[in-house]
């Protein structure tokens, strides 16, 4: 005679057991701990770019003084451009002109990291051959082969709000 074959299996609930809910929540915890420093960094220099894009007008002022006048406007009224606290948006406090230097003072809205801090854009010229269109030195960046940048450098901005193009020898 045949007997019907029993299933000796354990009965087993589905779903997951809370050790394995909890290893699961562990590891998107640290997924998300290593994503955040990456999307500050990117925020930081978001709010640096925005800055450089919102002084255009500025640079356009310097280039034209120095076009005219062969020589670099000392500050905001000798480019033609209003006071240093009336140039301003979501993140930048003031803008101010030096011996050409643009100087961007971040601010108002822009995170705690760079409010208050500095990026300086410095126009460099050939010395002696004013026809020679002007190019931008942004922060810490080399000054291009035969150019001369004009103004100081006050970039205190800290390094990792600095793009990549206002960097320096090695990043600095």
């Amino acid at each position: 005679m045949n007997h019907p074959q029993h299933s000796c299996s354990l009965y087993r609930p589905q779903g997951f057991t809370m050790i394995e809910m909890m290893m699961v929540v562990a590891v998107v915890a640290v997924l998300a701990l290593m994503a955040l420093p990456s999307y500050q960094d990117r925020m930081l220099r978001t709010q640096v770019k925005e800055g450089q894009a919102m002084v255009e007008f500025v640079k356009q002022a310097v280039a034209v003084h120095y076009a005219l006048k062969k020589t670099m406007p000392t500050d905001n009224a000798a480019a033609g451009l209003p006071p240093e606290d009336r140039i301003v948006s979501t993140n930048v406090a003031k803008v101010t002109v030096a011996g050409g230097a643009v100087n961007i003072v971040y601010g108002n809205k822009a995170n705690k990291a760079i409010a208050g801090k500095i990026l300086t854009l410095r126009p460099a010229i050939v010395p002696d051959f004013p026809q020679v269109p002007i190019a931008w030195v942004c922060g810490k960046a080399k000054v291009p082969d035969k150019m001369t940048a004009q103004g100081t450098n006050a970039t205190n901005i800290p390094a990792i709000a600095t793009p990549l193009d206002c960097m320096g020898p090695a990043g600095s």
